[in-house]
């Protein structure tokens, strides 16, 4: 398995996961130029595309995949508050599995400020890719399966608490990214909670230029896991 992350923050979100001639696009946030640059202009060579909520940054060029043929998949509370239908566009269900050719995909619901947000539990022969991104925690674990992880890590509650005090931060910001994203903290408390004898690799998204700080986070994960870390 494959991860090319070509973008990964709050201006645009997309990755491309590949296994030999197999690949299907997560989030459309950027511009289909830009997806299509990535992919050198194959863009209709993938398998299908997987977005997780409605928020432009991951699903900017949703329609314009769709116009190009390419089956998207993501949920009906996303489809809705997209305004989005077409027999391209594919509603799934959190617990619910479903294939897209050789892949088998199992959507989780996950906690954001968003309609119907979904994270992806992604197979494809023995491998097995956890992608979770813009959600507050991961309210399941995954017993001996993974072996790729994809989660956001967007902020150091330590570094939110220096902001307020130092009167760079509203509260009402702090409450808003506890609520909706996912801290280094409980990256870790994800971690340690799961059987991570099969990872090959970590990868850590969409980090927050002011609230993070991407040297910190990497060797946190590695100390505590010893896997390869990646940070997009």
């Amino acid at each position: 398995m494959h991860i090319n992350v070509i973008a990964s923050s709050s201006a645009g979100n997309a990755c491309i996961v590949s296994h030999g001639q197999h690949t299907v696009l997560i989030e459309a946030g950027i511009t289909i130029r830009d997806i299509g640059k990535a992919m050198s202009y194959h863009i209709t060579d993938l398998d299908g595309a997987l977005i997780s909520h409605e928020h432009m940054d991951h699903a900017k060029s949703l329609r314009e995949l769709a116009r190009l043929g390419v089956d998207c998949y993501l949920s009906k509370g996303t489809a809705e508050a997209l305004g989005i239908t077409g027999h391209r566009i594919h509603p799934v269900e959190a617990k619910k599995q479903f294939s897209i050719g050789p892949w088998f995909v199992l959507p989780i619901d996950l906690v954001h400020d968003a309609a119907e947000p979904l994270g992806f539990l992604i197979c494809i022969e023995d491998y097995r890719l956890l992608y979770a991104c813009d959600t507050a925690y991961i309210p399941y674990t995954f017993p001996g399966q993974l072996t790729h992880i994809m989660l956001e890590c967007n902020y150091s509650i330590e570094i939110l608490r220096e902001k307020i005090a130092a009167g760079v931060l509203p509260r009402v910001m702090k409450r808003r990214l506890m609520r909706s994203h996912m801290s280094i903290d409980t990256v870790l408390k994800f971690l340690r909670a799961n059987d991570l004898s099969r990872v090959q690799e970590i990868w850590l998204l969409h980090l927050s230029d002011r609230n993070s700080n991407e040297a910190q986070f990497k060797a946190e994960v590695q100390k505590q896991t010893g896997k390869i870390v990646k940070v997009a």
